[in-house]
């Protein structure tokens, strides 16, 4: 049978009492006491039990991870990314998938049942208010990847995805494309809004240049090579911004089985900058979200709402930049 908490006392020659604060992060314990202890329970094998442990430090060092769209394979980093740095920290991800859920109410309820330390709500296209509800059921929450606030109701982490859309149509307009397209993930995605609002404020400023926008039904493979394959059957654009990399990817499948060419006939540039639009057999010009700097700021942040659960939302913004690789013609 497993080692008991009783029997590493008996061998340590100590009260119960005694092991447990000396497996109790900042109890006062002495250091000969800890010596103790740890020699007898690893002579036992002995591993302290976390849940119960939890009952006496009232902390299940259990972060809520939120997030609605598994269809994207840049989920996959994210989601290596969150887990692995929460795990470096001494603290457990709890997995929540949302499936294209709107409504937080069954999310909130879950993490008051396991009891979490914290949320994070890891999504660019919910609305701010998802975040909020968590706030307005007492638990500490960040928002990463949420849409741009100046004066944000919770802790929010990401990136400006207005600014996006304009460098995205800069980007297009100073390679010499007259005739430019939008094609966004789904119409109520906020990233889908707030880039569209970007590429069509530069737009304005330059009416020589043709526009078209559209929007898939999803942040997916699929969604992007079908709108595409919609797109060609009306007159093409010279080049789009395809509001993410897996969009991207799948309207160059698209051109590429409709027998054209990425650049040479169609130029497409993406925004992430996810490990796949580095593929050699991918090659994509993209816009990089640095997804690494936010998901460290989402977990400091979260860890200093444990102990400050009163601390005044804040948002931190990450800037993003053009990665030159090969879907788009050379700059005039």
């Amino acid at each position: 049978m497993a080692a008991t908490l009783k029997d590493v006392a008996e061998l340590a020659g100590v009260s119960t009492s005694a092991v447990s604060r000396a497996f109790t992060p900042g109890a006062s314990v002495s250091a000969k006491m800890r010596q103790r202890v740890d020699n007898a329970a690893r002579q036992l094998g002995y591993s302290p039990n976390v849940l119960a442990r939890s009952l006496t430090t009232r902390r299940t060092k259990m972060i809520g991870l939120v997030s609605n769209n598994f269809h994207n394979p840049i989920f996959l980093e994210v989601f290596d990314l969150f887990t692995r740095g929460l795990q470096e920290r001494d603290l457990r991800p709890l997995l929540v998938n949302l499936s294209d859920e709107t409504d937080p109410k069954k999310s909130v309820q879950m993490m008051q049942q396991y009891s979490v330390d914290g949320v994070i709500v890891a999504s660019s296209t919910l609305a701010p208010e998802f975040a909020e509800a968590f706030r307005d059921a007492g638990m500490p929450v960040v928002h990463s990847f949420g849409r741009f606030s100046q004066a944000p109701k919770v802790h929010l982490v990401g990136i400006d995805n207005v600014a996006c859309g304009r460098m995205a149509a800069e980007e297009l307009i100073s390679r010499g494309y007259t005739n430019i397209g939008f094609l966004g993930g789904p119409k109520s995605a906020t990233s889908t809004q707030d880039r569209f609002a970007g590429f069509s404020e530069v737009l304005k400023a330059h009416p020589n240049v043709k526009s078209s926008h559209s929007f898939a039904d999803a942040y997916s493979f699929e969604a992007g090579f079908n709108e595409m394959q919609g797109l060609l059957q009306m007159e093409v654009c010279e080049a789009y911004f395809c509001g993410d990399d897996v969009l991207s990817i799948g309207a160059m499948a698209a051109i590429q089985q409709a027998g054209l060419n990425v650049p040479n006939d169609i130029g497409i540039i993406g925004l992430n900058d996810m490990e796949m639009a580095g593929w050699q057999n991918v090659n994509l010009t993209t816009i990089r979200q640095p997804i690494k700097q936010i998901i460290q700021a989402s977990i400091e942040l979260v860890l200093a709402m444990m102990d400050e659960p009163d601390r005044a939302p804040e948002y931190r913004l990450f800037f993003c930049d053009v990665v030159e690789r090969g879907t788009l013609k050379k700059q005039v």
